[in-house]
């Protein structure tokens, strides 16, 4: 058994740090949800594409060092590790952002996985791609067993590994069932679906 784990929006959660930034920046009213979801949705329906374009390199960059885990992927994590089952964060992620500074996104993320997960192991082996065909050739070169990923199309990918348990994080419960892979909504029940393949 090998577990892969996506970075973004699986392990970090950005709602709370992209309410922040978006006010900060005045794009958004402060009564707004605090949803990473909310603002993209309420900067596009204002015509601010560039804008949410830019903001996401400030969050990823910038701001990555002040966002929580989802509760339960950090001891998730960790107990996998403790119990020698091999873990990897692999994540597609350009190393600066599309528009706005250039802050180096790989580091912020590796900072980032330093300051929450007690694992140097796991943190010296986390894999940040440049594009999604090396994200999925990753997964295969590593023999990952199970991939927990937040983006329904990405383990729909016609090019990923056919023998891979593929689990999609829902926290907000809004995608729809495949039978590509298995919809979860909460570190709970991920723990559950792979803890009981280990029995």
């Amino acid at each position: 058994m090998h577990i892969g784990i996506d970075f973004d929006n699986t392990i970090v959660c950005y709602d709370q740090i992209f309410h922040e930034a978006a006010v900060e920046r005045d794009l958004i009213q402060p009564s707004l949800p605090a949803s990473k979801q909310a603002v993209r949705d309420a900067l596009r329906r204002n015509g601010k594409e560039d804008a949410w374009t830019e903001l996401q390199g400030y969050v990823y960059g910038v701001k990555l060092a002040n966002a929580a885990a989802y509760p339960g992927a950090i001891e998730f994590i960790t107990e996998l590790s403790v119990d020698s089952i091999p873990v990897s964060i692999i994540s597609h992620k350009t190393r600066t952002p599309y528009a706005g500074p250039e802050y180096d996104l790989h580091r912020a993320a590796r900072n980032w996985l330093t300051e929450h997960l007690p694992l140097q192991a796991v943190v010296d082996g986390a894999t940040f791609e440049e594009t999604k065909q090396n994200k999925l050739s990753r997964i295969s070169e590593l023999g990952c067993t199970h991939f927990i990923d937040d983006l329904p199309e990405f383990l729909t990918e016609t090019s990923f590994p056919q023998d891979v348990d593929r689990i999609l994080f829902d926290p907000e419960n809004i995608k729809t069932d495949d039978p590509n892979f298995t919809r979860t909504r909460s570190w709970k029940e991920i723990a559950i679906r792979v803890r009981g393949s280990v029995q």
